[in-house]
């Protein structure tokens, strides 16, 4: 099922802007890192992070996905590039290398099934703003809430596009109610039920949830492995579906994953509880490797979990028969 589309012709389906990082990550490990000591990894992997993760679970759900991101001129930046223009086939038009520059790195530690990051970053040499300017045409965006306040969204949802929002830790625990006031051209705002609970200023995801729906059409609040729930009011649905039991190896990217599949589930026009159920399953499969882009299910790999599963999960996810 296809889905309308903005006024003008899209140029892409998916536009994408945000922080990428290269990833290192080493899972496996019996127990968090103790001072004085060295800790033994049994899975390690590599590859482009941050909203990397993002485009590249999209770009493997069949959409046409272009990315705006700063990438440095450093063998870190060569291989992101490489990886994602070439590996991924996504569209790099609107990013830019920048001379100089080192590309951001996080360490992500996976154990007792979640996981600590430390990165590095320097500042980019310029905005997000300024290196978008004008958006391309696109049937839905994403982006991200932060300090700087995104200026393309606007023009985005003028012209038709679906913008979806979510946003990140606030580590210095101020969650600054004044953030929701980003969302007044968006169509969706998928926070996780911590950040929910902690912007809206209540304390359980489903009144998060109720204060969320009355900002934007479609409110998801996502809740790991106990799944996510969600009210659209653009078809009057509610839905809240339990998440899927797996052996977690890495969480990394997992929240990127599902935001992808809330995206492609939302413009093929599939009913709410099965845009979660869909949602939940990539999450579900994408934690149980290494990594965050590395990790994202493509359609066969979907495909094969569908054929395989329980009888009871194969009638619960028959609309994946469509892939």
């Amino acid at each position: 099922m296809e889905a309308s589309g903005p006024a003008s012709t899209p140029v892409t389906d998916v536009f994408l802007s945000g922080l990428l990082f290269v990833d290192v990550v080493f899972s496996g490990l019996p127990k968090a890192p103790a001072s004085g000591t060295e800790t033994w990894a049994t899975g390690f992997d590599t590859g482009p992070g941050g909203i990397a993760n993002l485009a590249v679970a999209v770009r493997r759900l069949g959409l046409h996905t272009t990315l705006a991101a700063a990438f440095g001129d450093d063998f870190y930046g060569d291989y992101c590039w490489e990886t994602l223009s070439t590996g991924e086939d996504i569209d790099l038009s609107r990013s830019r290398r920048f001379p100089g520059w080192p590309m951001p790195v996080t360490a992500a530690l996976a154990y007792d099934g979640d996981r600590a990051l430390v990165t590095h970053e320097q500042p980019a040499p310029i905005t997000l703003n300024e290196m978008i300017g004008d958006p391309p045409a696109c049937r839905a965006a994403m982006v991200h809430l932060g300090q700087d306040p995104p200026q393309w969204p606007a023009p985005v949802a003028a012209a038709g596009g679906l913008v979806f929002a979510d946003v990140g830790w606030d580590p210095a625990g101020r969650w600054p109610e004044e953030l929701l006031d980003l969302l007044h051209h968006c169509h969706a705002f998928m926070p996780n039920e911590h950040e929910a609970m902690a912007y809206t200023r209540t304390s359980t995801p489903q009144a998060a949830l109720a204060r969320i729906a009355e900002l934007v059409p479609l409110a998801v609040v996502t809740r790991g492995s106990r799944g996510a729930l969600a009210i659209d009011a653009t078809t009057g649905e509610v839905a809240e579906v339990p998440g899927l039991p797996v052996d977690a190896v890495d969480t990394t990217g997992a929240g990127d994953v599902f935001g992808a599949a809330m995206i492609a589930a939302t413009l093929a026009g599939r009913p709410l509880a099965d845009r979660l159920r869909f949602a939940n399953l990539c999450a579900a499969l994408s934690v149980q490797g290494p990594g965050g882009a590395n990790s994202a299910p493509d359609r066969p790999r979907l495909r094969h979990w569908w054929q395989t599963a329980p009888l009871d999960l194969r009638h619960e996810y028959s609309f994946l028969e469509s892939l």
